[in-house]
């Protein structure tokens, strides 16, 4: 039997006949009202080339080199008597509206396959695969993918690297012949992460192309890639990277691989965006729209005090934070990032009658408070760590483990050490009105296993959001090393990087919206000397750069002039009035000139409504950038342009600028798509940000 699944503009075509695993003949564009499919199916068999094997070849869901594919195989595993390659047999599909159900067996092995695809309203396929050892001896999992064919138009490859403070770095390039393949060994999802790898028409951009993506929704060790055979076959995929022995099968045992995401665009980098961003929505773990928050780390950093904190709590207010984060600093001990990591309980000198009297305050002025936590780490330095060294996650029999910013990795995956920590922090929830967890992870795993510890981290988050539904978590990980589909089923939030400089901020956000909409996007306006890059920048660039997405403020407000305070206020106000666009609308991002002014926006789903950005993040070569162009909305209406001051002064290098920046526009969704306003000249850090909203003709 032929099966179709079909959404949004998005069809996968699966032929099921024969007594082989299902193949995935077609996945892409719709391809509408078919009176025989099979005679379609039938007229799609590919010849049998030269020197091959000696029938028709197309790869299975699971392909293997036994079946002809010379590609990365879809599984691999080690039994008693070596490598051993399952071969499932007869399998069964069902369908059930949205969902495909593969079920087979491979009698040699005693393995059980079963194989899910769903797609989702919005076109994004979603598949898991599980495989279950019913037969008498052990079966050691090696790699278990989902492995998703692609055109051979499909030729360009794009994804992002990076590194601390400068996360999502897109690198591409075309792959002719052969593998391009993203590991990673972080034990969290990486600040180089390929968070999305993606495959498309060469010179693919944000608008425009065909593009094929795949996105591993595992917080953890990951192995994606895209390939090319000599046969002319093209495949994209991803699996969870393990380790010799990490997971072994007994009898009776079963692992079921990470979600993979996949989505497919005629539309570019920004059609894939809008798939994911439709799923990551529907997560339900998130704020109904993004709450303005102040964290107080880059304001006074490990200097905890209560008259201190509380002034800060009444600037911030006053702006109109709703929401107020009590960052590093507040356990026993902790006066640096050198100790105390592991015991999770309130420090009495600094803080004599616990966190009660600062908690009062914030909710006196009408915030809620929120604090911050690290429960996967220790420091050896701690109470915890003395009375339980053997907490602290090693290889068996290894040496000590390696100090990454002066701390440890405390083994979740051991019982005690799990419900040490999930007792704790229960306390504290209960203990605390707290609204808001920062939940942070500072380095890398490099001993022990991976895969046990990021379900150990999923479980203390599932458990406590049970027991406190009223608790939002933010996914931190020294920044952006932690952001990915498998976290945002437990947190509602992410910190998409550390550095608070709007220049690389703006860029290290356009790419991580590739996967995450912007209300789950944390960002803050930071003090005017950036704290990483030490840089200095107008409060015009930082609040511009926080607006879209959700928004905050890390600064020490009583440093700030009583004219900074006011701006911020007036600029809350707006963001207020904005947030529910920002958690609704579809991110646009026109593909530029590449003169260093990136254009990014917001339109809402009806295009009635939009903001868009222009950001200068490089030095521009020409006199003046290319023009302002605004996508998205609807070529027939005429629009209203206002430019957003955000600051009361504005800084371009010009006596003359356009006339429009003044006095606003009035044009058809189609000038401003197709020719767009002219920009005045501009530095690294400039902005300009714009209000469209849509009136109709006459």
């Amino acid at each position: 039997m032929l099966f179709r699944l079909r959404a949004a503009g998005v069809e996968i075509l699966l032929d099921a006949r024969g007594s082989a695993l299902p193949r995935i003949l077609h996945w892409g564009a719709d391809l509408g009202a078919v009176d025989d499919i099979e005679a379609v199916s039938d007229a799609l068999v590919p010849a049998v080339p030269p020197s091959s094997i000696d029938i028709p070849f197309t790869p299975t869901l699971l392909p293997v080199r036994a079946e002809g594919w010379t590609g990365r195989p879809g599984i691999a595993g080690v039994g008693p008597d070596g490598a051993a390659t399952p071969a499932f047999r007869d399998p069964l599909v069902e369908q059930h509206d949205d969902r495909l159900i593969v079920r087979a067996s491979d009698l040699r092995t005693g393995l059980r396959l079963v194989i899910e695809l769903r797609i989702h309203p919005g076109g994004l396929l979603e598949a898991t695969t599980t495989i279950a050892n019913e037969g008498t001896t052990d079966w050691e999992v090696a790699a278990l993918a989902v492995s998703l064919p692609i055109p051979v138009r499909a030729a360009e490859v794009l994804d992002t690297g990076g590194r601390w403070a400068g996360e999502r770095q897109p690198q591409r390039r075309i792959v002719d012949q052969g593998a391009w393949v993203r590991q990673s060994r972080h034990g969290r999802t990486g600040h180089d992460a390929p968070i999305v790898l993606a495959a498309g028409t060469p010179g693919f951009g944000f608008r425009q192309g065909e593009v094929w993506a795949v996105h591993l929704g595992f917080s953890g060790d990951a192995d994606l890639s895209a390939e090319a055979t000599a046969t002319g076959h093209r495949m994209l995929r991803a699996a969870e990277l393990l380790e010799p022995g990490e997971v072994r099968l007994i009898p009776g045992r079963s692992y079921t691989s990470p979600t993979v995401y996949a989505a497919y665009s005629d539309r570019g980098l920004d059609g894939i965006s809008e798939r994911f961003h439709a799923v990551a929505r529907g997560f339900g773990q998130s704020d109904p729209v993004p709450v303005v928050v102040l964290n107080t780390w880059e304001a006074v950093y490990f200097d905890h005090d209560l008259p201190t904190l509380s002034r800060l709590a009444e600037l911030a207010a006053e702006a109109g934070v709703e929401r107020f984060v009590l960052d590093d600093g507040w356990m026993r001990g902790r006066t640096d990032d050198r100790r105390a990591l592991g015991d999770w309980t309130v420090d009495p000198e600094r803080w004599p009658d616990g966190l009660h009297p600062l908690v009062a305050r914030v909710e006196a002025l009408g915030m809620q408070f929120g604090l911050w936590i690290e429960p996967e780490m220790v420091s050896l330095d701690s109470d915890l760590a003395r009375a339980h060294p053997d907490w602290l996650l090693t290889d068996p029999g290894g040496a000590s483990p390696i100090p990454w910013r002066h701390q440890h990795v405390l083994d979740l995956s051991r019982p005690d050490a799990y419900w040490h920590v999930r007792d704790q922090l229960d306390a504290l929830l209960h203990e605390y009105p707290i609204r808001f967890l920062k939940w942070d992870q500072n380095r890398d795993q490099l001993a022990g296993s991976a895969h046990r510890q990021v379900l150990a981290s999923y479980r203390l988050m599932a458990e406590l959001r049970a027991e406190h539904p009223e608790v939002v978590i933010e996914s931190c990980s020294s920044g952006g090393g932690r952001v990915d589909f498998g976290v945002l089923r437990y947190a509602g939030r992410v910190w998409a990087s550390d550095t608070n400089d709007p220049v690389d901020r703006q860029r290290i956000q356009r790419w991580t919206a590739l996967l995450a909409p912007p209300e789950l996007m944390g960002s803050h306006v930071g003090a005017p000397v950036a704290h990483i890059t030490k840089r200095h920048t107008a409060l015009e660039s930082r609040l511009a750069t926080a607006s879209l997405a959700s928004a905050g403020i890390e600064w020490d407000l009583t440093t700030a002039t009583d004219e900074e305070r006011a701006t911020i206020a007036r600029w809350i106000r707006w963001y207020k009035r904005t947030r529910g666009l920002i958690a609704t609308g579809v991110t646009v991002r026109p593909d530029g000139a590449g003169d260093g002014v990136d254009t990014i926006g917001v339109v809402a789903p009806d295009r009635r409504r939009a903001v868009f950005q222009a950001l200068c993040a490089d030095t521009v070569r020409a006199a003046l950038p290319a023009p302002f162009r605004m996508e998205g909305l609807d070529d027939e209406v005429i629009y209203r342009v206002e430019v957003l001051d955000f600051a009361t002064t504005r800084r371009f290098v010009t006596d003359v600028p356009p006339p429009w920046l003044g006095g606003g526009a009035a044009l058809p969704g189609s000038i401003l798509a197709r020719v767009g306003l002219p920009l005045p000249p501009m530095n690294v850090g400039d902005v300009v940000t714009v209000e469209v909203a849509a009136r109709e003709h006459g």
